[in-house]
This record gives structure tokens, C-alpha cells and sequence, in this order.
């Protein structure tokens, strides 16, 4: 038994039985490997046509599809990423870095069931390739699920991302430990769509900040370098936007990384003021691009943590970003008192506990927006 069967075995006892093949079987009842995943299942996430299948980096992506028998194959390309895998809604069978191959799901009671495939690690650097589902004997693949009514796009860092949220300690020093501990399926982005019944992107890239990256790291660049692209590392890929995806909400978490540390010697800001001053003015450029992206209709949240550790920039920031606008722009402050954050995620980072309470805050928040979605 490989390392993924006994990881499904932990999970759902004997319920479910998960093995890998290198490549997915033809079968009478139902696609081979390397049909494309499009047709098969549905997603809401960024993702874009390659060689053999469907091809995405960003954090979070999910495909979500119909099958009719006992067991069901799911053709995956990806030796960085670990994944989440949810048949019927049940607990998650974890795939770590599964490679490249046919992944088996079986033991299941004989008809008709929902399996669900979400990307729970960043990869800015590596494109993944899900290449759809394979029937097993006796099975077939049945038609995707219906898309969601409601949209919502996450825009952020390493918050957004679910970074180091599974894990218990701080301490993530160790080789593969903050890969393990990073699901960005149990981050609040999508919890909070799952509260309320959305589909959603997690357009998310840890260390990056609307102007400033971490400690000033990778000076030229910053968020909105990379927001256009489909896959994000690759500058060619400009993700065109299918008419299907249309959100009426748009969450920004932003900042974090702009702010937390001092500036540099020989960093393009003189000091805290000028730093905020451009961010602020990055920030309104970056909310009128996504207004003519999405419409008048469209609502943004501009979330923000206790920075006040080191500095109250950020707050004041996003406070003035807010006030000078009158089309559908809100601020959501995360008071780490109040919601009784402890950051016990990997290097001072939301743990589970936490992505709980943020996911209730902003729930709450989304629910008081008068729109109909």
C-alpha cells in the first residue's frame, strides 16, 4: 500500500479505498485519462487550457464533478501541491505531492456520487495539471455540477492563502513542514463561500503587498504584477476572464506585507508616509481597474488585521481608501482581541482556530450587503 492509500485508510477507515496508477485505464463505461477536465467537472477557479488537460498554479483551485459507480479515477499531474479529495462531502483523503498519475478512489456503495478535487498549497512556479475523472468498471462519469448562483473572489497574501494554517506551532522551520500545514481549502476565503453557498476564486500570493512586498523583498514587483495572469509566474498568460465568472462581491486583504516590517536602506520610500501615501494611491488605481472589470454592481471588502504591534499605517490606510469613495467599497478591520486570534499558524500566521473566526466576521459582513446574488 503506498503513502496516499493509507493516508485515505486514516481518514474514512475502510470506507474508501485510494490507490495510483501512472496512467488512468480506458473503460467501456466511461473517459480515459486526458479527456478534458472542463467537460467533466466544474470550477470556478483560474485556470487555463494546456497539453493534456486543464492547467492552474493559483492557490485553491477546486474541480468539483458527477460520477455513477463504486469507484472513480482522478488524472492528475503534480509532484509540488498537495490536495484535498472529498467524495459525497466526507471527510478529506489527502493526496501529498501525488505526481503524475491516475488516482483511484473505490470501496464505495454502488450509485451516483459527488468528488470534489481542491489544491490546498501555493506553487507560484509550478503549473498543475488535472486532466479529469476515469470511471471505473461498471461506471461512468455523469454531467458536471451546476456552477454556484453566488460569486466571490479572494484577493490577498499569505492570510488569504491558508499559509501554515493546519499547524499547531509557529515553528515551521523543517523541510516540507509549512507544505504539509498550508490548506488553503480551510482558510477563511473558502469557508466563507461555503457559508454561503458560492463559488469562488483565492487569488492569493504570500510575501506580496499592493506596493511593498515582505521586509522589501523583490523590489519592481508587488501584487497587481501578477494579478492578470492565469498561471502566475509565467508573463505570457493573460488569464481571459470567461463570461461566466462574474462576482458580486470582491474580498481584498492587502497590506499586511506593505506594513509589518520597517523600512529598508535604499528602499524608494523615504519613509512610513511616503510608503502609505503610494499605497493608498496603488490601492484607488487597482479598485478602479477591478470596477471596469466587474461593474457598478459589484461590492469590495477591504479586510485589515492589528498591525498596531508596529505601525498604524495600514489602518489608516485602508480607512482613507474607503472614505473617499462612494461606490460599493467597505471596510472589514479583523481585531485580533475581539475575535480571539492566537496565530498559532506556521511563522505567527492565522491558525484554523483563527480562519474560523475570520471566516464568521466576514460571513456576517457579506450578509449585510444589499444586493441580491
Amino acid at each position: 500500500m503506498n503513502r496516499t492509500s493509507r493516508h485515505a485508510l486514516a481518514a474514512l477507515g475502510a470506507a474508501l479505498i485510494l490507490g495510483t496508477t501512472t496512467a488512468g485505464p480506458a473503460t467501456a463505461a466511461g473517459p480515459a485519462a486526458g479527456t478534458s477536465a472542463r467537460s467533466q467537472v466544474h470550477t470556478a477557479g483560474r485556470v487555463g487550457p494546456v497539453p493534456g488537460g486543464t492547467g492552474f498554479t493559483w492557490p485553491g483551485v477546486y474541480f468539483e464533478g458527477r460520477f455513477l459507480g463504486t469507484s472513480v479515477g482522478l488524472a492528475l499531474d503534480d509532484a509540488v501541491n498537495d490536495y484535498d479529495v472529498r467524495v459525497d462531502g466526507g471527510p478529506p483523503i489527502t493526496l501529498v505531492t501525488p505526481g503524475s498519475g491516475t488516482h483511484w478512489i473505490g470501496g464505495l456503495a454502488r450509485g451516483a456520487h459527488t468528488v470534489r478535487l481542491a489544491k490546498r498549497t501555493e506553487s507560484p512556479w509550478n503549473l498543475a495539471v488535472f486532466s479529469g475523472l476515469v470511471a471505473g468498471p461498471g461506471g461512468r462519469i455523469l454531467s458536471r455540477p451546476a456552477a454556484r448562483h453566488r460569486q466571490i473572489e479572494f484577493i490577498g497574501d499569505s492570510w488569504t492563502a491558508g499559509y501554515g494554517d493546519m499547524s499547531t506551532t509557529r515553528d515551521c522551520s523543517g523541510a516540507g513542514v509549512l507544505t504539509r500545514n498550508s490548506n488553503a481549502d480551510q482558510a477563511f476565503g473558502a469557508r466563507t463561500a461555503r457559508a454561503l453557498h458560492a463559488d469562488y476564486q483565492v487569488n492569493a500570493w504570500s510575501g506580496i503587498g499592493m506596493v511593498r512586498n515582505y521586509n522589501g523583498s523583490n523590489p519592481g514587483t508587488d501584487y497587481r504584477t501578477y494579478y492578470d495572469r492565469a498561471f502566475q509566474a509565467v508573463d505570457a498568460t493573460v488569464w481571459r476572464r470567461p463570461p461566466s465568472w462574474h462576482p458580486r462581491v470582491v474580498v481584498i486583504g492587502l497590506g499586511i506585507n506593505d506594513f509589518s516590517t520597517a523600512l529598508n536602506p535604499g528602499e524608494k520610500w523615504a519613509d512610513e508616509a511616503a510608503l502609505a501615501a503610494d499605497f493608498q494611491a496603488a490601492y484607488q488605481g487597482f479598485l478602479d481597474k477591478l470596477r471596469g472589470i466587474y461593474g457598478p454592481g459589484a461590492y469590495f471588502v477591504l479586510t485589515y488585521p492589528d498591525l498596531s504591534y508596529r505601525t498604524t499605517a495600514l489602518a489608516d490606510s485602508i480607512q482613507r481608501i474607503v472614505a473617499g469613495r462612494t461606490d460599493r467599497v467597505r471596510a472589514l478591520y479583523y481585531d485580533n482581541t475581539a475575535l480571539g486570534l492566537d496565530l498559532m499558524g506556521c511563522d505567527w500566521h492565522p491558525s484554523l482556530h483563527d480562519h474560523a473566526a475570520l471566516a464568521g466576521a466576514l460571513t456576517d459582513e457579506l450578509r449585510t450587503l444589499p444586493i441580491r446574488w
